[in-house]
């Protein structure tokens, strides 16, 4: 178990979810707790945000090349991006949720299908 739990493919995956946490935080979380704000002091706190997602993403992305191909780990990454902002916008950004997020990860799936495909 936890040699499955360190591989690189596994480590990878959680480190893009983690960032995929700041980078979704830093591009939509102002819409919400900084529209009063001047959009250049939003811009500047997302970048801030934005350097810890990058200070995760890359070296995942490193992990993740020594057992993925690149066009795997963008689909991975396009998987985990649609995770993370789906649950994202209902509960910190109040959004209702739509069957088209459904139908999203559907085509996503598809996607996850081909790219590994032998």
């Amino acid at each position: 178990m936890w040699k499955i739990i360190t591989s690189p493919q596994v480590i990878s995956i959680v480190m893009l979810v983690c960032s995929n946490c700041f980078m979704t935080y830093a591009w939509y979380g102002h819409l919400k707790n900084m529209s009063s704000k001047a959009w250049w002091l939003a811009a500047i706190v997302s970048w801030g945000i934005a350097f810890f997602e990058y200070m995760i993403q890359v070296p995942a992305n490193r992990i993740g090349y020594t057992v993925y191909t690149l066009p795997q780990l963008k689909i991975i990454q396009e998987v985990i991006s649609l995770s993370v902002f789906i649950p994202f916008s209902m509960l910190l950004m109040n959004q209702p949720f739509k069957t088209n997020y459904i139908w999203a990860g559907l085509c996503l799936l598809g996607a996850v299908f081909f790219i590994f495909k032998g």
